[in-house]
């Protein structure tokens, strides 16, 4: 399986990267929204993480259009900001779950859980 990993900030992508590199053949890395768009039809990852609040194009954005060109894209959103605001935000952009950041262990519960 490969996970297209997308957050803005170097260390906590690295993070994740870390976290999540055990349950996935291939972990690509992403620096924003834009990035994402472009390596999504070149990587076709079974799996998208992302972040929300990111420079140039937000995690809400991307996953529209990526979501516009493959419906069947499975994207996680994920954020440090848990409020109702931001949760509406992600159910509406056709993701998959949102997730808050301090719960990345969720992540890896959603995608067997989605698998099944």
């Amino acid at each position: 399986m490969t996970l297209l990993l997308v957050d803005d900030n170097d260390k906590f992508r690295q993070i994740m990267k870390d976290f999540y590199s055990p349950y996935f053949d291939e972990v690509v890395e992403c620096t924003d929204g834009v990035e994402a768009v472009d390596r999504f039809s070149v990587v076709h990852p079974d799996w998208i993480v992302m972040d929300i609040k990111m420079k140039s194009m937000d995690g809400i954005e991307a996953t529209q259009r990526i979501i516009s060109g493959e419906e069947n894209a499975k994207i996680i959103l994920v954020s440090q900001f848990g409020d109702e605001g931001t949760a509406s935000a992600a159910a509406a952009s056709g993701a998959i779950a949102f997730v808050k950041k301090d719960n990345l262990e969720n992540v890896i519960e959603i995608i067997r859980h989605t698998a099944k």
